[in-house]
């Protein structure tokens, strides 16, 4: 029986038969004149289907009060995502100057795994309750949640802006991610010199050993390091150009320590990929590649239990202890308040940078 509304209000009507979802919930998409009658005669057309009548009756509320385009409200989460990430996710090259990183680009797309319980729901449907899930849900620390916040905010900013929402729906800022981590993620700690000297020992074993230590004597990101290009790196003054990172005190130029300087050079030298690193296969690292088939697997044969980014304090740490100047530690790891895009660095500096790395 159809609950009785105001004139273009729509209506919920129970369905025949046994059903999961027996509720329809209809909208008014115009009128007709009954010719015989003389009289209008509305038009519908279904929006949805529902368990109960209260949510049906919810659901027209919600639509009456905020009206949306029928075609669009078909569109899913992942379809939305999908039209998003064609127009957003390009790689920032000569062709296409205002591109973004292949990190940040890797890191919107591990974002995204972790939206798969929605990821087939209507994006009319999504509500802040099911973003909140998504969070809750995820198992990961911060800068994971954070990434996946500023996801949820390009979705919703897409979708406003083709009129498959309004601008009032759009709820990603009260999303919470303060309470929400990964139970057991390992505490970010440097390696200890002991744990150096394990490294050292197996440098033999593997190039992808030698990478650790590029990492720990150098301070740089594993996102960064992956991401470097051979045309930004000068081996013959000893620096390589950190051209895009996650801050912009990151936009720095990094000094190569003359105990790692060889595997620089093996690396810039093994093949024709245009990045320093690569894979056996000669193509561009993805950190998940990296780190499941390199990283853990060399940790777990070293007896070790570190993350990539622990290299970066163990760089921060053995600075510290050979008491290099605090100055050249934030120019070196690119940390706040060093100020590095603002200067050029002259011979003099990039000299005092490498005294500095050559210490640990």
């Amino acid at each position: 029986m159809d609950v009785k509304n105001p004139n273009g209000y729509g209506s919920v009507c129970k369905l025949s038969g046994k059903r999961r979802k027996p509720f329809g919930v209809r909208i008014t998409v115009g009128w007709e004149l009954n010719k015989e009658t003389g009289k209008l005669k509305q038009l519908y057309k279904p929006i949805g289907y529902y368990t109960t009548r209260s949510e049906a009756m919810i659901a027209l509320a919600d639509y009456n009060k905020d009206p949306y385009d029928l075609d669009s409200s078909k569109i899913t989460f992942k379809e939305v995502y999908e039209k998003w990430s064609d127009e957003k996710l390009i790689l920032k090259d000569d062709e296409h100057p205002y591109g973004i990183s292949q990190s940040n680009i890797n890191g919107y797309k591990a974002a995204w795994k972790l939206c798969k319980k929605i990821e087939d729901m209507r994006f009319v449907d999504v509500k802040l309750s099911h973003l909140q899930m998504v969070v809750d849900e995820s198992g990961k620390n911060h800068p994971t949640l954070r990434k996946l916040k500023v996801l949820f905010g390009q979705l919703f900013e897409y979708a406003v802006i083709h009129g498959i929402i309004t601008k009032e729906r759009n709820i990603v800022e009260y999303v919470d991610i303060s309470k929400s981590g990964n139970p057991n993620a390992l505490d970010r700690k440097p390696f200890t010199k002991k744990e150096v000297q394990t490294v050292w020992k197996w440098k033999d074993s593997s190039e992808y050993v030698q990478v650790i230590l590029m990492l720990i004597y150098s301070g740089v990101r594993i996102s960064e390091l992956l991401d470097l290009k051979k045309e930004n790196v000068n081996l013959k003054e000893k620096w390589f150009d950190i051209i895009d990172s996650k801050t912009k005190s990151g936009i720095r130029k990094v000094p190569i320590a003359d105990k790692v300087f060889q595997y620089f050079e093996y690396w810039y030298n093994k093949n024709e990929c245009e990045y320093l690193l690569s894979t056996p296969e000669g193509e561009h690292f993805l950190y998940r590649n990296y780190y499941d088939s390199y990283w853990k697997p060399l940790m777990d044969q070293m007896g070790m239990n570190h993350l990539p980014h622990d290299t970066r304090h163990t760089c921060i740490s053995f600075l510290t202890a050979a008491e290099v100047d605090e100055r050249f530690i934030k120019k070196i790891v690119g940390h706040k308040g060093q100020g590095v895009t603002e200067i050029v660095y002259t011979h003099l500096e990039i000299q005092e940078l490498l005294d500095a790395i050559n210490k640990i």
